[in-house]
């Protein structure tokens, strides 16, 4: 049996959805604005969380609410079908790649919300034992750059590992001093952002500075240009993708077969995608991570609880959202995550 196959007949009887406005400004320098999607039946509420990036989409659709027919007794795999013969925008979404984080956002909804009608929680449908989640902390370091931030939370947390992005204005003395911290885990160059506050075209002085730099670090979205394949070459092993991955076709495409890969539930959209995805990998021994969107409310623990089942021991990009506040912020859980599930439903903690 797969693991989609445990879960799709799972019924689940939806009466309304209501929505909640959640934002928050974070470490990037920007407002982060989500939107819980609460469907509700039966007198138990499922919750998820649409992670859309763009804050305009969010504003049109806590204006006008859902505006798409949800009401009604569905399986898992039906609503799933139900959900993709409507649109989830009430205007064409700024991003073509929305539709897969709203989409993401309702399913996770009804799933937490057919597990809480059959009193069961996620791990003992699927079989799989919650695991402790080892997390690594997301950021970037500034313009002009710093390693202040890095050294502000080492200073609260000693043992806390990082995924970086690399940007043309890192110089070598900033290298020097990230690498000698033995914090850095995984650097991202992002390559296949346009349009966006993380942009980083390709730069051969700066890849070759930082895959030197960091000997055993992933290289995640590295781009591969005739300047930068030569010089990476050498370090094919440690490649490890992350926005080209919206499908089991996406790995398959990939240039060199992958040792890891980065997958973010919102990212793979429908819960289909993403529980065929794991098997996937499973079987041609493909690692994984689990990576966060800037959840702001209950797509945070879920996205800890998808990688506690099936990549606890990895350099998950799913620390509490506390790290990824502005500033650095005492009290927050250490890594590893210890294990907790909700006694019923999709949630953890």
């Amino acid at each position: 049996m797969s693991t989609w196959e445990r879960v799709a007949q799972l019924p689940v009887q939806i009466e309304e959805c209501v929505l909640e406005p959640l934002q928050v400004d974070v470490s990037s320098d920007f407002e982060r604005k989500s939107t819980l999607i609460q469907v509700r039946g039966g007198g138990e509420q499922g919750i998820g969380e649409d992670v859309t990036y763009d804050a305009r989409d969010h504003e049109i659709l806590q204006e006008s609410g859902p505006g798409l027919p949800l009401a009604g007794s569905f399986t898992l795999a039906s609503f799933g079908r139900h959900l993709a013969e409507h649109s989830l925008f009430p205007q064409p979404p700024q991003r073509e790649v929305s539709v897969r984080y709203r989409t993401w956002a309702y399913e996770s909804a009804a799933l937490d919300l057919a597990l809480r009608q059959a009193a069961l929680p996620l791990h003992s449908v699927l079989e799989r034992e919650p695991q402790p989640v080892r997390f690594v902390v997301s950021m970037r370091l500034g313009e002009p750059p710093s390693a202040e931030p890095l050294r502000r939370r080492l200073a609260l947390y000693p043992g806390l590992r990082f995924k970086l992005d690399p940007t043309s204005s890192w110089d070598e003395p900033l290298i020097a001093e990230l690498r000698d911290s033995g914090a850095v885990e995984a650097v991202d160059f992002k390559a296949f952002y346009t349009g966006t506050i993380v942009d980083q075209p390709a730069d051969p002085v700066l890849y070759r500075r930082v895959v030197e730099a960091f000997a055993d670090a992933w290289i995640e979205d590295p781009a591969l240009t005739p300047e930068t394949e030569p010089l990476l070459a050498p370090h094919r092993e440690r490649f490890s993708w992350d926005a080209p991955i919206h499908s089991i076709a996406d790995i398959q495409s990939l240039p060199y077969p992958p040792r890891m890969v980065n997958i973010k539930p919102s990212r793979l959209g429908g819960l289909r995608n993403l529980l065929d995805a794991y098997d996937f990998c499973q079987r041609q021994a493909i690692g994984n991570y689990g990576g966060g969107q800037f959840e702001l409310g209950v797509g945070r623990g879920q996205i800890q609880y998808l990688a506690s089942l099936f990549h606890p021991d990895a350099p998950n990009d799913v620390a509490p959202t506390g790290f990824n506040l502005a500033g650095a912020q005492p009290g927050l859980p250490s890594s590893p995550l210890p294990p907790a599930p909700a006694e019923v439903g999709f949630r953890w903690g």
